[in-house]
């Protein structure tokens, strides 16, 4: 009888995770002849109706670009490059989650966000410690709009520190910055 994963040594769940790293970039490869260079960039929709501000104002500091829905949608998108946008999901989900007023709804998405990013396993599992996920297991008894703050923190703090200066440094940030630094200055030499 299959004892499950955690009976695995955990060499194969290395192993098993580097393979699926592996298979989701060959999934994501571009097909032989495709142009490479511009195309392969970020497809970023609505690059131009970002404003040149807006665009410059991501890089002063995290809570800016949050606060952006462009900025929170180009963020994602390179997060899809990096197969970590659950971080990002996860914390949208749990702002969606602190609007929500009726307590039938409060505890029914409480456990369907748990079930989807918290719980050891989950499909679109977050990047947490053992003893937040347990407080946030435990505070899921009594659903209230704040049983999962310490887990939105931490994931939070993992986006700012770790995956938020890897999208400032990634050539389409830089791309967009520069191209609404010349919108920018064109501006103003029009004027």
């Amino acid at each position: 009888m299959c004892r499950g994963v955690a009976a695995l040594p955990i060499t194969c769940l290395e192993r098993a995770k580097d393979l699926k790293t592996r298979l989701g970039i060959l999934l994501h490869k571009p097909e032989p002849g495709h142009k490479i260079g511009s195309s392969s960039k970020l497809q970023l929709g609505s690059r131009r109706r970002d404003s040149s501000r807006e665009v410059l104002e991501w890089r002063e500091s995290f809570d800016q670009l949050l606060k952006s829905k462009s900025g929170v949608n180009a963020f994602h998108t390179f997060l899809k490059t990096e197969f970590s946008e659950e971080n990002l999901d996860f914390w949208l989900a749990c702002e969606d989650f602190k609007k929500t007023r009726s307590k039938t709804k409060l505890a029914s998405k409480a456990n369907r966000i748990f079930e989807e990013f918290v719980q050891s396993e989950a499909p679109r599992e977050v990047n947490i410690d053992h003893e937040t996920r347990e407080i946030t297991r435990k505070n899921l008894s009594g659903a209230t709009s704040a049983c999962f703050n310490e887990a939105q923190a931490k994931t939070r703090t993992l986006m700012e520190k770790d995956s938020y200066p890897r999208f400032l440094k990634s050539a389409s940030y830089q791309d967009m910055s520069r191209q609404a630094a010349s919108r920018g200055s064109s501006k103003r030499s029009h004027t």
